[in-house]
């Protein structure tokens, strides 16, 4: 049996995200079943679930590769920015209409909220190590704790992409 190369690998499982990514979007987490993916990706569960285990896998694969992304801008140019981008290119981010599952299944599922929790700290961390550094240089207040500042733009970015999910600009 042939031996399938690093690069073929890749460019299926990117198949695999972006196919899931337009399924998760359209139909929400709840909504997207195995057979949906299957129709949007193009292939067979068994080819799907070799690269990811699961469904809940599979959505947190999406998770991690936005929240990379996002921390990457956050720590270079700020949360602000990555609301902006938000903004600017809104279907780069419409699976996130899922939110309101996601906050459900954070409430009621354990093991998805400790996965969710350890990607969304990469994000937290950029955003915090951000605020300080704009801090240290006099570019930010003082006289409100980082922490604080923190929610209040985790708050924001939450609520903008609700906005966008229910479709108002």
């Amino acid at each position: 049996m042939p031996k399938v190369s690093d690069d073929r690998l890749a460019a299926r499982r990117r198949e695999i995200l972006d196919g899931a990514r337009r399924c998760f979007a359209e139909y929400g987490y709840d909504g997207a079943t195995v057979s949906r993916i299957e129709k949007a990706t193009g292939l067979s569960r068994g080819a799907i679930f070799h690269h990811y285990k699961d469904k809940e896998a599979l959505f947190l694969a999406l998770a991690h590769e936005d929240t990379e992304r996002m921390a990457d801008v956050a720590a270079e140019q700020g949360l602000v920015q990555v609301m902006r981008n938000v903004l600017a290119n809104p279907a780069d981010f419409d699976w996130l209409a899922t939110r309101l599952e996601i906050a459900r299944k954070l409430r009621t599922d354990d093991s998805f909220r400790a996965a969710w929790l350890a990607h969304s700290a990469e994000l937290d961390a950029a955003t915090h190590a951000r605020l300080e550094r704009g801090r240290e240089a006099g570019r930010l207040r003082n006289d409100v704790p980082t922490d604080v500042l923190q929610s209040y733009l985790d708050l924001v970015l939450d609520g903008l992409i609700s906005r966008l999910a229910s479709g108002q600009p």
